[in-house]
Formats: structure tokens, C-alpha cells, sequence
């Protein structure tokens, strides 16, 4: 037999203490590993445990109302964190990582699980979904959108190498790799 209270503190501590982690660019989601990507599966296990431990909270902000689960609030952001986050209507869900230098401009959306490194613009109604990677010095342009791959948790993310430029309306989905120093063509759905 178990104790489930014994076993749901863990599992909640476990979840917290990767979601600091993600957070900090201690964790990835996915990572290089001698010239391939991997994917670490048990911190997509982790994340999706906080579904399973959270309850559905009201999280209304002024006029907007908002309601997830209490586990995965929207992230909050101090000036020491070097992010620029220009106001008007942008959410980075807790788990996320920006690194000092991102500059994301209104309205935009990360989502938990997402890498996003230094020098990286993610700039209007663009969305960086959940698990994603985003290298160095990239610049998402308006209205595109980065796919979420949360599940299967064996599946590669969407990833997005150094020094790429991603054109407009753009759509990169399911697990696509975006080379170092790439240019993808306004509108294009990858």
C-alpha cells in the first residue's frame, strides 16, 4: 500500500521545484546533445503532473476574466530578470524561460515549457507555444506562431535555432527544426 497524501506533497514539490527550474534555464525541456536535439520526457511528465494537482482558480485580472489551473499562474517579472516586456496585453505562463535581453512586445503569448534565449524579439500576436525552443538572437515577427508539443511527451517540441529570421503570419508546427541562420518567408507554414 501507499500513502496518496505522502505521494501528491512530492509530486507537488517535484512539480514546483522543476517549474523554478524551467524558469531559471536550469531545465529544458529539450536540449542538444552532441549535435542532436533530445527531448528530456520526465520534465513534459512534471509539467502535465500540475494539470493533474492543480484545482480551476479564478484569476481574473481587471475587466478580463481568467480561469486555469491555480498550479500555473502567469509568470511574474522583475526588472533584474533583463526581459522587456512592453505593456498591452502579454502573458508568459509560469515554467517559461526569457533570458536577460528578450524584448516581447504587445500582445504575445509564451507558454509553459518554452525556451526562449537572449536577443530574441517576439514581437506582436506572435505565440511561442508550449515546450518550444527558441535560440539566440531570433526574431519572430507579427502573427506568427510557434506550435505547442506538450504531448506525446517523447515528442520533439518545436525548436528554432540561433539567428533565425521568422517572417510574418508564419507557422512552424509538430515538432520542426529550424536550422542556425535561417530565413522563413512571410506566410510560410512549416
Amino acid at each position: 500500500t501507499y500513502n496518496l497524501e505522502i505521494m501528491m506533497t512530492t509530486d507537488t514539490e517535484k512539480f514546483y521545484q522543476t517549474i523554478a527550474d524551467l524558469e531559471s534555464g536550469k531545465v529544458r525541456v529539450a536540449e542538444k546533445v552532441d549535435g542532436e536535439w533530445k527531448v528530456n520526457s520526465w520534465v513534459k511528465e512534471v509539467i502535465l503532473s500540475g494539470f493533474r494537482l492543480g484545482k480551476l482558480t479564478d484569476m481574473t485580472q481587471g475587466q478580463f476574466s481568467f480561469f486555469d489551473k491555480d498550479t500555473i499562474p502567469t509568470r511574474k517579472f522583475t526588472a533584474e530578470n533583463g526581459v522587456r516586456i512592453v505593456p498591452g496585453g502579454s502573458s508568459v505562463r509560469a515554467g517559461a524561460y526569457l533570458a536577460p535581453s528578450v524584448i516581447m512586445m504587445p500582445p504575445a503569448y509564451v507558454n509553459i515549457g518554452a525556451y526562449v534565449d537572449e536577443g530574441t524579439m517576439i514581437d506582436s500576436h506572435a505565440l511561442v507555444g508550449s515546450c518550444a525552443q527558441v535560440g539566440k538572437n531570433v526574431h519572430l515577427s507579427a502573427a506568427s506562431q510557434l506550435g505547442g508539443v506538450l504531448e506525446p511527451v517523447g515528442a520533439l517540441p518545436v525548436i528554432i535555432e540561433d539567428n533565425v529570421f521568422i517572417g510574418g503570419n508564419c507557422g512552424i508546427y509538430e515538432g520542426t527544426i529550424v536550422k542556425e541562420n535561417a530565413v522563413i518567408g512571410t506566410g510560410a507554414i512549416i
